[in-house]
């Protein structure tokens, strides 16, 4: 047992998940082979330690009367150091943490939250909304520079409640701190569901996902977290922000619209109110295959502009499919789905293959009947949907962070960025991705890389597009190595994607990491200066997660994190 004030279940430290999960004998042979495709001969070395991390003591004291609500164990403090991007993996690796938070603080109420915030005002503290701490763009690093006496990291786990569940409107209040399985377990008996999977779910907050506007589960329509918060309340520096619960308003600038996405940088969002959906009974699902990705990209878009609105459309290019091991390397692959409460989907799905087969698709009828016929049963999480390419992909999917506790001290760099765009610049972006980023991997790492494409969401006017890369960063280990050249490889990517006219991040937020080469420069000008003079109303001071989406000049607090200065 490790000396915490967190009441979860105890997380790996050094990577992803629980400690008390990991690969399987069967993943980890398959990892190890990636590993040995790639060219990396080194054998990962011993795990870190907690004992490992040389920790300065926290430069303030807290009063007596926060005193039960901060910790400054070492698990705690490492736990809420980094995020989890491919960066933050290597420096734990590295037993690398010259920035941790001063103390972690664990809040039971808003009262404890108004206390920290009166503390860290008189103390001159900066302070980190927590959620998961999932982030992979350093959205929770507490590297803020500038003249901050100290840094809280602010976990609020404990603010997990379901308060109020609304069945006439189908919408539900819910704590900030609240994990996706914890917010699903208190709605399943109300036979309501938020339906926000991100890959993220099981170790995600709704106040997370708010503050960093995440995509979920569904890939047309209902796709950010935006489309489903009816109201938000929000702590500040400042006092309490909270807009009203509507289900639609034209009055004005919307509030709900300045505090999604604001990255903990204006204050804490502690509960929303958000819009749920029924529990699913029908589903009908196809994996169609193509001979090319421009055939497969354009029946991707007739579906898009179809008005079908599928609940899966992921779209894996041939690179991708064959290495989640559903493809030739030649074949491009359609995961199609569509869900409801309502009604069966049989037109659906008709009307969706119609579509693609006008684009040289096929697929197995066989299949997509027996997904129509195992659908009335209330969430058949059994069903064919679960089964076949479609199934082996979404296996790889959820699995995809584990491999990376393996494939990181092997000396393998394996990390995606994603982007949108319109289609009319969409076959632009692409190639020009692949010969950028192609370019940066080759010259970094003087071999031939991995470099695929997969489409998370689709709209009428563009595509989502999300890519990974695999390489090897260093054959000996050395783990310094690896880091500077995933930072190069970073700022390309960042560089390649907004100056081809797509956005550095479609729903992994901004954070640190997404800045530089990405947001500083895809943001106009006068939008940075009003959404600063917003911040300096809300915190004069500029105490809340200096560093992320903008500076704080008047403390002193530029970019920091694993890019500064990269």
């Amino acid at each position: 047992m490790v000396d915490t004030l967190a009441h979860r279940k105890e997380l790996c430290f050094w990577g992803w998940g629980y400690r008390d999960q990991g690969l399987s004998p069967e993943e980890e042979t398959h990892v190890a082979r990636l590993a040995e495709g790639l060219g990396a001969t080194h054998k990962p070395a011993a795990l870190p330690r907690l004992e490992d991390f040389e920790l300065a003591p926290p430069r303030i004291a807290p009063p007596d009367k926060l005193a039960g609500i901060l910790s400054a164990t070492p698990y705690d403090r490492i736990t809420h150091g980094y995020g989890k991007s491919f960066g933050d993996l290597v420096r734990l690796q590295m037993r690398d943490m010259p920035n941790p938070p001063d103390w972690v603080a664990f809040p039971r109420s808003e009262d404890d939250i108004f206390a920290l915030l009166d503390f860290a005002a008189g103390s001159g503290a900066a302070l980190i909304p927590f959620g998961g701490g999932t982030s992979v763009c350093g959205g929770v690093e507490p590297d803020v520079g500038g003249d901050y006496g100290a840094v809280i990291s602010v976990d609020l786990q404990y603010l997990n409640r379901v308060v109020e569940v609304d069945k006439t409107s189908r919408a539900a209040l819910i704590e900030g701190g609240a994990l996706g399985p914890e917010l699903e377990a208190a709605l399943k008996p109300h036979q309501l569901t938020l339906r926000h999977f991100p890959q993220s779910f099981e170790f995600s907050t709704l106040g997370g996902w708010i503050a960093t506007r995440a995509g979920g589960h569904f890939a047309s329509n209902y796709t950010h977290i935006d489309d489903f918060v009816e109201n938000v309340r929000m702590l500040t520096p400042q006092g309490i922000m909270e807009s009203r619960r509507l289900p639609g308003s034209g009055a004005g600038p919307s509030p709900d619209r300045m505090m999604i996405g604001s990255e903990g940088t204006l204050g804490f969002i502690t509960r929303a109110w958000m819009r749920l959906q029924d529990r699913p009974r029908f589903r009908a699902s196809a994996s169609v295959t193509f001979p090319s990705m421009q055939q497969a990209c354009g029946a991707v878009r007739a579906i898009s502009q179809s008005g079908l609105f599928p609940s899966n459309c992921r779209l894996l290019d041939p690179a991708e499919a064959m290495l989640n091991g559903v493809g030739d390397g030649k074949t491009a692959l359609l995961v199609l789905a569509f869900e409801s409460a309502d009604h069966t989907l049989q037109a659906w799905i008709a009307r969706a293959l119609e579509l693609v087969a006008d684009f040289g698709g096929s697929w197995d009828q066989a299949a997509v009947d027996r997904s129509l016929a195992g659908s009335d049963a209330v969430a058949d999480e059994a069903g064919e949907h679960r089964q076949g390419a479609a199934g082996a992909w979404r296996n790889q999917f959820l699995r995809a962070p584990y491999y990376r506790n393996y494939l990181t001290p092997a000396g393998v760099i394996v990390d995606t960025f994603e982007t949108a765009i319109t289609w009319d610049r969409f076959e632009d972006l692409y190639q020009g991705v692949r010969e950028r980023v192609g370019h940066a991997l080759r010259e970094v790492t003087g071999a031939e890389c991995q470099l695929s494409c997969r489409f998370t969401h689709v709209y009428p006017d563009g595509p989502a597009p999300y890519f990974t890369f695999y390489a090897v960063g260093s054959k000996s280990g050395d783990m310094a190595s690896m880091l500077a050249r995933w930072r190069d490889i970073k700022l390309a990517a960042n560089e390649a994607v907004t100056s081809l006219g797509g956005t550095v991040t479609h729903h992994h937020a901004v954070g640190r990491d997404h800045r530089p080469s990405g947001y500083d420069t895809q943001v106009p000008a006068l939008f940075r200066g009003a959404f600063a003079g917003a911040r300096e109303v809300l915190d004069p001071q500029g105490m809340m997660n200096p560093g992320v989406l903008i500076d704080t000049p008047a403390r002193g607090a530029g970019l920091g994190g694993v890019l500064r200065g990269a």
